[in-house]
């Protein structure tokens, strides 16, 4: 008769036996920990790749002010296009009014306060998208502040930001033109007519640092290169406008038969 040792275990073997359980479960609990570490690791690093995603589209949609950085490192208005515009209205309408100007200029001050509202109208109904060009050749005459170029680049600067505000801007500046040999309008005043026209203040804020200066001198010399030899010049279609600039009427009607033509 056999003898059945399945319950009887000599002392020194239970010590061993317990030895490996003892072993056995610290394996699996370090096992269990590596796992639960791993998870929440895992969990932190979706969890800051949300947040960087968030972040950047946050930052995204906050105003931008720093315009769009070319290749050769120029910093150009997000609605300006390749021929130095600021582009404001819908680009499917039918009539493409283009005006080149100085801020400065008291021509394009009378031009302004005769024209302004018919052309802005026109651009409002859909009637016509316009194309404005700031220049900054008057800068002599302006006593060393070097006015047209902090004005046409605080235009910019909010142009970049939304061209619809930058035109009402642009129609204040005028309405507060100063006159040539003067100081010019203040940096405050100018920060004032742009809070004005509905420019965010991070965007008046960047004035200062005339991110678009190079561009407004670049444009500026683009124009006179291509044929442009004074301010206001004007276009409808690519046309020079040669009527009355100064009379209430004659481009507004130009406008309208650019239009049914």
């Amino acid at each position: 008769m056999s003898k059945d040792n399945s319950r009887t275990t000599p002392p020194k073997g239970r010590e061993a036996l317990r030895q490996r359980q003892q072993a056995a479960a610290t394996a699996d609990r370090r096992v269990s920990i590596a796992i639960r570490s791993a998870w929440i690791a895992g969990l932190a690093v979706a969890a800051l790749l949300i947040g960087v995603t968030t972040w950047s589209i946050v930052g995204a949609r906050s105003g931008n002010t720093a315009g769009v950085v070319a290749a050769d490192g120029l910093v150009t208005p997000a609605s300006a296009s390749d021929s130095g515009a600021i582009v404001i209205g819908k680009p499917d309408a039918k009539v493409t009014v283009t005006v080149f100007l100085d801020f400065l200029c008291p021509y394009c001050g009378q031009f302004e306060r005769v024209n302004g509202s018919a052309i802005a109208a026109a651009v409002a109904d859909g009637t016509a998208k316009l194309e404005l060009h700031p220049m900054s050749f008057l800068d002599d005459l302006s006593s060393g502040t070097k006015y047209s170029t902090r004005a046409a680049n605080a235009f910019a600067a909010v142009a970049n930001h939304d061209a619809t505000t930058a035109l009402a801007f642009s129609q204040l500046l005028f309405a507060q033109q100063p006159a040539e040999n003067s100081a010019g309008l203040s940096d405050a005043t100018i920060a004032d007519l742009a809070s004005e026209a509905g420019a965010p203040v991070d965007v008046v804020a960047a004035f200062p640092k005339q991110a678009y200066q190079p561009w407004v001198a670049k444009i500026t010399k683009q124009a006179f290169d291509s044929g442009i030899t004074g301010t206001p010049t004007v276009k409808i279609n690519g046309q020079t406008f040669t009527g009355d600039l100064y009379t209430a009427g004659p481009l507004a009607d130009a406008i309208k038969a650019a239009a049914n033509g």
